[in-house]
């Protein structure tokens, strides 16, 4: 329970930070139509700089697109971003990513990041659940430039697989963990 509650006033404080910076506007799409070309453009970038990506996003049951996440902290921090759930080539459904931390951390940077759901049952879970709370539900593996270079459709095992990319900014480091991905309408 202590968890619990440590974790809800660290986001609460985190989105509270983004707000008063600033920051929580730009990470978020004035429209639908915004947010469906800002994650196309994105996933057209990853597919270009990350060859194994494009791969990956042939083989995956859905992919969600983060365009544009910002994420900011002075020993508190957070991060919050929308996106969307491509099955297909359609939009289904959209969602946003919301992650709160302490510690020693300051700065601020914005990032795009890409989960690749490669099976019936991590697409499940994250239309099933009210929020995917990173670290609980489905593996999601991520994927950074060494392990790219070694993954193909036969090495491809896990639920889920991330790509963050493009960030931009002063602030070491990103992380997936502790991050909470939930629907929200558009």
């Amino acid at each position: 329970m202590k968890s619990s509650l440590r974790y809800f006033l660290t986001i609460v404080f985190a989105i509270v930070s983004l707000a008063s910076l600033g920051l929580l506007n730009s990470a978020s799409a004035a429209t639908a139509a915004d947010l469906d070309k800002d994650a196309k453009q994105a996933l057209q970038l990853l597919y270009k700089t990350h060859p194994t990506a494009e791969t990956m996003g042939r083989n995956a049951k859905a992919i969600l697109v983060f365009p544009n996440v910002v994420k900011a902290g002075l020993v508190f921090g957070g991060s919050y971003g929308e996106g969307e759930l491509l099955v297909g080539n359609k939009v289904e459904s959209y969602y946003n990513t919301v992650s709160g931390s302490w510690g020693l951390q300051a700065g601020a940077q914005s990032y795009s990041y890409v989960v690749f759901l490669m099976n019936d049952k991590a697409l499940k879970y994250l239309r099933e659940s009210r929020g995917w709370e990173v670290g609980v539900g489905p593996t999601i593996v991520l994927v950074d430039e060494g392990a790219a270079k070694n993954l193909s459709s036969t090495t491809m095992k896990d639920d889920a697989y991330a790509f963050v990319f493009g960030q931009q900014g002063l602030m070491a480091g990103v992380s997936l963990e502790g991050t909470k991905i939930s629907p929200i309408k558009r």
